[in-house]
């Protein structure tokens, strides 16, 4: 039997998630506007929540293509708000249009987003050395000033658990515990 980090030891999608994208270095745009979106969305929730409403969310929000939402008109932002497979929230909603804008504004100046946000680590991932649940920080350093120059630039529900937790899904962080089958895995993975 594998061991793994013990948040995620829930129901079967959250296990996936672990084994399979938590931690993994991302440079692809379209996913980090994917969980810009998904994180915002969480912001007073679980991450749980979110993970069960992934695909309504991608329904939701056109396949997490950027252009197309920051394009969203208000009829389509009240619709949103009456569609059931995600977190209804308005404010989010709106949140996540505004962000889309504020992503391609990223992309113009830094060439891609992945440029910028990696630039928070010095282009390489973190790796930690965590033995147990309790040493893992809500937010680091990087992870405020990161927060802090989002809201700068305009974004909204980008403060910096919000943006730790972004930072850890797309691996510019390794947060798995050392006992963790999947941390050996994603440092090997870097070379």
């Amino acid at each position: 039997m594998k061991n793994r980090c013990p948040w995620c030891k829930g129901f079967e999608q959250y296990v996936q998630y672990h084994d399979e994208e938590w931690g993994v270095p991302v440079h692809d745009d379209k996913t980090h506007f994917e969980f810009l979106i998904l994180e915002g969305a969480q912001a007073g929730l679980s991450w749980a929540t979110i993970l069960k409403k992934r695909l309504g969310y991608r329904d939701a929000f056109a396949n997490f293509e950027v252009e197309a939402v920051a394009n969203f008109n208000e009829d389509e932002i009240l619709a949103l708000t009456q569609f059931s497979g995600i977190i209804r929230n308005k404010l989010k909603i709106r949140g996540a249009v505004n962000n889309a804008k504020r992503f391609m504004q990223v992309q113009k100046e830094f060439g891609s987003f992945d440029a910028y946000i990696w630039s928070f680590v010095g282009h390489k991932p973190i790796v930690n050395h965590w033995e147990h649940m309790h040493e893992v920080p809500a937010k680091t350093k990087e992870s405020d000033a990161f927060s802090k120059d989002l809201a700068k630039r305009g974004f909204k529900f980008v403060g910096s658990i919000t943006m730790y937790a972004h930072m850890q899904a797309c691996g510019l962080v390794n947060d798995h515990l050392t006992s963790c089958f999947r941390y050996e895995e994603i440092i090997n993975s870097y070379s």
